[in-house]
């Protein structure tokens, strides 16, 4: 079990400076709106325990140089539940954020809603939801920061409605709490390193690089430009790789393993990133890196594939990423390296289809400039689902066909000698893409396009 910290220590492990914000507190009857005896006496004991007056503090703080609001969770006091009164809090919170226009911070550790105030308690969640609607709408980031223990309603709205998800090593994050799962549940699904590994969680934190990692967060986030961010720049291209003179050796230059991969590319493009990981329904795809980076001073969100067969929950991610970062103004740039999206029946249980056509949809709805590199294998639908429509480049390494030379020869009943004709009729070449219309030009080795 991680150590559970304080609502008042976790603000001194995040925050540089915190200055309390107090909203007006409403008068509620002595036992609650149920009449719940022995209520007045568990608040008052929690009082006492805590000195906190509720289960949620708020207020403006600095992180790391970053101006943001942070609300903080007691969980010491009756579990970190949300009442009416809690409801309060959160909503002063989430309408503090909005009118200083900074991004809200959530140091979640929670049980859920509040039994003693019955569904008066629940309908908090719809408080927060909408609070969490509006800030979205107005173009701010939320972060939460899951402690131990993250459950119930406060992790299925405050938690994993956030923006970006981090947790502390250890915490209990789940939305069934210890009492109320199934008696032979695996307690990994119900921690931070498993909801990580199901796509729920974007990275585990340690307490100690607690601040800088959300300061970080923090400038990344705030970096857009809602009246007209401009494009990504092209990254120049890596690898020695001239272009290629048949349609085989474009193929055979792209699927060379020595070719340098996504990763290479965006150490190169950005002075740091960092990532958001999973689709927020089960799954993570390794092939499928995301997230933001600055460069240069300003921040671009990327969405690269990393030479494997796309997964759905790639695509999820990606298509996740593609919004937030419409959202708040940040410029694409994507990365196209796969030979198609994967086909197995896995794929298909996961919903392979409609992920794609997510992905395409979210490409192509975006308000801010989306910028896309082909740096290897442009592998069919799979690929093109990441590739901006006026907006594409190919590397010399790299090569975009509407299907595998090897699979058109089968298709058209040629033998396995045909597949490199096959590859040239194909107009598959990073020259022939320029050719055609369909990518604006051959990177070089020397320096970014615009």
């Amino acid at each position: 079990m991680a150590d559970r910290l304080s609502a008042r220590a976790a603000i001194e492990a995040a925050t540089s400076a915190f200055t309390e914000l107090h909203a007006p507190e409403r008068e509620t009857a002595a036992e609650g709106p149920l009449g719940w005896e022995g209520y007045a006496a568990s608040r008052a004991r929690a009082r006492e325990r805590t000195g906190e007056q509720e289960s949620v503090i708020y207020g403006e703080a600095d992180v790391a140089g970053r101006a943001c609001v942070v609300l903080s969770f007691e969980f010491g006091f009756l579990g970190g539940s949300l009442g009416e009164r809690t409801g309060d809090r959160l909503e002063a919170a989430y309408r503090a954020a909005r009118e200083r226009r900074l991004p809200l911070v959530s140091l979640i550790a929670t049980g859920g809603s509040r039994m003693q105030e019955g569904m008066v308690a629940l309908t908090q969640l719809q408080r927060v939801a909408r609070q969490s609607t509006l800030l979205r709408s107005a173009g701010l980031p939320q972060i939460a920061v899951l402690r131990d223990p993250t459950t119930g309603g406060g992790w299925a709205t405050l938690g994993a409605g956030a923006d970006v998800v981090l947790a502390l090593p250890g915490a209990q994050v789940g939305f069934a709490g210890s009492r109320v799962r199934p008696a032979d549940a695996d307690p990994a699904a119900y921690a931070a390193e498993g909801q990580l590994a199901a796509g729920a969680v974007d990275a585990v934190v340690p307490v100690g690089q607690l601040r800088g990692v959300l300061g970080r967060w923090l400038g990344l986030l705030s970096g857009g430009t809602p009246d007209g961010p401009a494009p990504a720049e092209v990254p120049c291209a890596l690898g020695g790789a001239g272009l290629p003179g048949t349609g085989w050796e474009a193929v055979s230059q792209a699927r060379a393993s020595s070719r340098p991969r996504a990763a290479a590319y965006l150490d190169a493009y950005f002075d740091f990133r960092l990532g958001v990981s999973g689709d927020r329904c089960g799954g993570v795809d390794p092939g499928m890196l995301c997230g933001f980076g600055e460069r240069g001073g300003r921040t671009v969100a990327y969405a690269a594939q990393a030479g494997t067969a796309t997964r759905p929950a790639g695509y999820r991610t990606a298509a996740r990423l593609l919004r937030l970062a419409d959202r708040l103004g940040v410029p694409v740039l994507t990365l196209v390296d796969t030979p198609g999206a994967a086909n197995d029946a896995a794929a298909e249980r996961a919903g392979q289809g409609a992920a794609i056509a997510d992905c395409f949809a979210a490409v192509a709805g975006v308000g801010v400039p989306v910028t896309t590199l082909v740096i290897g294998e442009g592998g069919s639908g799979g690929a093109l689902a990441l590739a901006s429509p006026g907006r594409t480049w190919v590397t010399p390494s790299s090569y975009f066909s509407v299907i595998a030379p090897e699979l058109a020869a089968a298709i058209l009943k040629r033998g396995v000698g045909a597949v490199r004709t096959t590859a040239d009729q194909l107009g598959l070449r990073p020259q022939d893409l320029v050719s055609l219309g369909l990518a604006r030009g051959v990177t070089s080795p020397t320096r970014p396009l615009p």
